[in-house]
């Protein structure tokens, strides 16, 4: 017998992570765990391990929009989330996606680089998204690195990073863990001048896909129609929640457990 949902539809447009520590794999488990379904949609395919990335290949642009216009046509999409595109290209097709989706969260992780150090696209890939990208979103969710990158502040702190971004978007979630604080600081700026701060204690080792888990979790609880600060707070304490239990499969980093052990 057929039956019907009523959980929430996230379009996730994310590269393809083979280790499934991050990339499409945690957008899945991490929505599944928020009670959303997700559309996964292919921008791209890397090749990566616990350590680090070696190569990457972004999809042509073709490919990405057949796979996004037919869960448009099919499905309704409650919030949007971005992860690797790779490209300028790719930019400008998330554009056009987003053309068939107005109104609709879009929750923008500039994923940039990969947690091993090794580069998820060009330079030009990051201003691509300031510029074109950052005035559609709902909130962007870089970590302090990559909030450098974007407002090329090669040694800025949070603060100044945001003041230089804010222009181009509405709300900015500034992750920390990147520096040796005994307190992890996330900070949420907003253009119209208010800020939050969340801080939780630092855990041990390095994490693969913490970003990923964390704009994903963020997509669904406003897909689930949660207010913007209450929905950074859920996502914050969720992915605290699979960093504490991560589990370290391989020879590099630990991965987010986002399941509990009996859907794992």
């Amino acid at each position: 017998m057929k039956t019907h949902t009523s959980r929430p539809i996230v379009l996730c447009l994310s590269g393809h992570d083979p280790v499934g520590g991050a990339g499409l794999q945690a957008d899945i488990e991490a929505l599944l765990a928020q009670g959303c379904h997700a559309a996964p949609t292919v921008t791209a395919l890397t090749v990566q391990d616990t350590v680090d990335v070696s190569d990457f290949r972004v999809l042509d642009r073709d490919w990405v929009l057949a796979q996004a216009h037919a869960v448009i046509a099919d499905v309704p999409i409650a919030a949007v989330k971005l992860g690797m595109l790779g490209s300028v290209e790719m930019v400008d097709t998330v554009l056009e996606i987003m053309s068939k989706l107005p109104g609709v969260p879009l929750i923008c992780d500039p994923v940039l680089r990969a947690g091993g150090g090794g580069a998820l696209g060009k330079d030009d890939v990051g201003y691509a998204m300031r510029e074109r990208l950052f005035p559609i979103a709902t909130i962007a969710t870089p970590n302090l690195p990559e909030a450098r990158i974007l407002a090329e502040l090669p040694d800025g702190s949070a603060d100044e990073c945001a003041e230089r971004l804010l222009p181009h978007i509405r709300h900015l979630l500034i992750t920390g863990g990147h520096g040796d604080e005994r307190e992890v600081h996330n900070r949420l700026y907003s253009r119209d001048g208010s800020r939050h701060e969340f801080t939780c204690a630092r855990l041990p080792g390095s994490y693969h896909g913490s970003g990923c888990t964390l704009a994903s979790t963020l997509a669904g609880r406003l897909a689930l129609g949660e207010g913007l600060s209450s929905a950074v707070q859920s996502a914050l304490d969720y992915t605290w929640r699979t960093l504490r239990d991560a589990e370290a499969p391989g020879h590099g980093q630990y991965i987010p457990r986002r399941l509990p052990l009996d859907l794992a």
